[in-house]
């Protein structure tokens, strides 16, 4: 099987699998997606989206969030961890958006890196799914599973996205990041990893790993 069937194969079997995908973190609006990602940053979806109902009661919108200060946020989303950070990056980014952007999220790249503790995927992640703009966000699912499937060296994120946005059609890039997550969580994770239910891997994945399981 060469990279260009690998790559039909794993569209296809994720298609089948999540005809219907859901967004990993609770928001209404680009500000509360923009925020929930910020602080998804070595957390879980899970533990961020247990939190921000409490901060997004108090400050959904920059112009309440500049209102608490950046202890009061930490104080609500130190569950979350890296705390000091996150709540001066929230605080920083809501003042600037009120300055420079008439308190709208802006919707380009440049402008979103641009905000304090606003990086690349955090940005990448808020094009694709708050304004439909083709991006590749990548996880640590996505460079597990582009590595573990051969579709990637997985030396880095950079070079994983990079790999990413060359194999896999563009129209698709914004279902298939989020496809990848939910298929690493469910069926390829990190720890605790029974090749039998992955069905991708086992199929298309690389040599070595498979050497591993004797197949």
């Amino acid at each position: 099987m060469n990279k260009a069937d690998k790559v039909s194969f794993a569209i296809k079997t994720l298609a089948e699998r999540y005809p219907t995908i859901p967004i990993p973190l609770d928001h209404k609006d680009p500000y509360t997606l923009l925020i929930a990602v910020l602080l998804s940053a070595q957390s879980t979806d899970v533990r961020v989206n247990q939190i921000t109902p409490k901060l997004f009661a108090k400050a959904d919108n920059p112009t309440d969030m500049v209102k608490m200060s950046v202890e009061q946020i930490r104080e609500i989303i130190k569950p979350v961890g890296l705390s000091p950070m996150k709540s001066k990056g929230i605080y920083g980014l809501s003042h600037i958006l009120l300055e420079k952007h008439n308190g709208k999220v802006p919707q380009s790249f440049e402008a979103l890196e641009a905000l304090p503790a606003v990086g690349h995927k955090t940005a990448s992640v808020v094009m694709a799914q708050a304004f439909g703009v083709p991006a590749f966000p990548v996880d640590t699912h996505i460079h597990r599973l582009m590595y573990r499937w051969g579709l990637s060296s997985g030396k880095n994120v950079v070079q994983t996205e990079r790999d990413a946005k060359r194999l896999f059609p563009k129209e698709k890039w914004n279902d298939l990041h989020l496809q990848i997550i939910w298929y690493g969580r469910e069926y390829c994770p990190a720890r605790g990893w029974d090749l039998s239910k992955d069905i991708i891997t086992k199929t298309i994945g690389r040599k070595s790993i498979l050497k591993k399981f004797n197949c």
